[in-house]
């Protein structure tokens, strides 16, 4: 935050950069758009530099810049959830407690609500009026000492953190191995947390089981573990494999991308080592159970590809990014998209999207209305040009939006 006279100088210092940079490129100066849209940018002109928040009226046309517009984020990775119409900007403080700052919209115009500092945290998510964030362990501790989730209750009305506990994080898996959460959803008044289980440096010796830590909201109880064998396990690191729909049935996806350190070399190297397919599996509301009579072979029904992030978009609908199976891994973000049918188990290829060797990266934190047809997707091309592009699954095309300039995407998130 520009709150001291050290920083508005660096940040007078940057937007001079940006400017000469920007004369130098003859682009004009693009000016402030009010709106109740937010756009989290991370410049490109200055190496390990905060991202920046700016706000548009439009995400199909225009543009945007941080040149010389937008409020700079306090650290360097940042991450970004929307509640109760308030915009929570968390900062990653690798191991180390981050600033936390609350925003809203006023005539199109972020306005600071509130900040504080709260622990790094690994999984986040809205719950009831609260935002819930769980820290979560990589390593078993010491004989003795036990392996704790820290989890933390920020509260959406007051816009501070109101509680905090610990729980078991051994428990869930079952297994003697960490459940580390790849998420957290609401699912009904239950928190329902998709694991993946390491034993060290995201290994594991349990490739092919999924598992879903259930607990109870607001005591954070642990109470059981919804388990399958049918696929790998539920999303990936820090991203949500569990899409809730409209009639309450839960849908989790797994992209089939446990690994085990690989005996044939002397280093510590991850191979591969599930055998069962990515693939979408269902919970149908009110219980808490995988639906024995539902399974949607993701690598059959798209000729080939694992799903690596998806966008819901309402009427049962994902926009998902996908990887073909020989080049998938654990951090591998798919270039391509596809529109997925959960009901109808149909996957059908986006049209006027970037090819894949165009693009250098892709926002994992997008926006869609939740109107059962659009999707807004950041993306970042090879040729340092940045846009967002809007999504239409009726017609499973894709249409350039609006352009960024200064930067490239973290997150795209909207409101009141």
């Amino acid at each position: 935050m520009k709150t001291t006279f050290t920083k508005t100088l660096l940040a007078l210092a940057f937007a001079g950069v940006l400017s000469s940079c920007d004369k130098k490129s003859d682009r004009e100066v693009v000016p402030p758009n009010p709106g109740n849209y937010i756009i989290a940018v991370t410049p490109t002109a200055i190496a390990s530099k905060a991202d920046y928040l700016v706000t548009t009226a439009s995400l199909d046309t225009g543009k945007v810049s941080i040149i010389g517009n937008g409020t700079e984020q306090a650290g360097l990775y940042r991450y970004y959830v929307t509640a109760n119409n308030k915009f929570f900007s968390m900062l990653y403080g690798q191991g180390s407690p981050g600033a936390v700052t609350v925003y809203g919209i006023t005539d199109g115009k972020l306005k600071k609500l509130n900040d504080f500092t709260s622990a790094t945290v690994h999984a986040f998510a809205p719950v009831n009026n609260d935002i819930l964030t769980i820290k979560v362990p990589r390593r078993i501790a010491a004989a003795g000492t036990p392996t704790v989730y820290e989890w933390y209750r920020v509260s959406t009305v007051t816009n501070e953190e109101i509680a905090k506990g610990t729980s078991d994080a051994i428990a869930p898996s079952g297994n003697g191995e960490i459940a580390h959460l790849s998420w957290i959803k609401q699912v009904g008044n239950k928190v329902f947390a998709p694991y993946f289980s390491i034993y060290n440096s995201f290994f594991t010796k349990f490739p092919d089981e999924a598992g879903i830590a259930v607990f109870s909201y607001p005591e954070m109880q642990y109470e059981k573990t919804i388990r399958d064998t049918r696929t790998s396990f539920i999303g990936r690191y820090f991203v949500d494999g569990l899409g809730l729909v409209e009639n309450g049935d839960c849908y989790a996806f797994s992209s089939s991308v446990a690994a085990d350190d690989d005996p044939a070399t002397t280093a510590v190297d991850a191979k591969m080592t599930s055998t069962k397919p990515s693939a979408i599996t269902r919970i149908k509301a009110g219980t808490t159970e995988f639906d024995q009579t539902y399974f949607f072979n993701f690598e059959t029904a798209s000729n080939g590809y694992v799903i690596t992030n998806w966008l819901n978009i309402g009427q049962n609908k994902f926009i998902a990014n996908i990887e073909p199976v020989a080049t998938k891994g654990q951090y591998v973000t798919g270039k391509r998209l596809a529109i997925v049918d959960v009901v109808n188990k149909t996957v059908t290829p986006v049209n006027g999207f970037p090819e894949a060797s165009q693009i250098s990266s892709i926002t994992t934190t997008n926006y869609s209305p939740k109107d059962g047809k659009t999707g807004y997707i950041g993306v970042n091309l090879i040729n340092s040009t940045t846009y967002i592009y809007k999504i239409d699954a009726s017609t499973a095309t894709a249409k350039q939006g609006v352009k960024v300039e200064g930067g490239n995407i973290t997150a795209i998130q909207h409101i009141q």
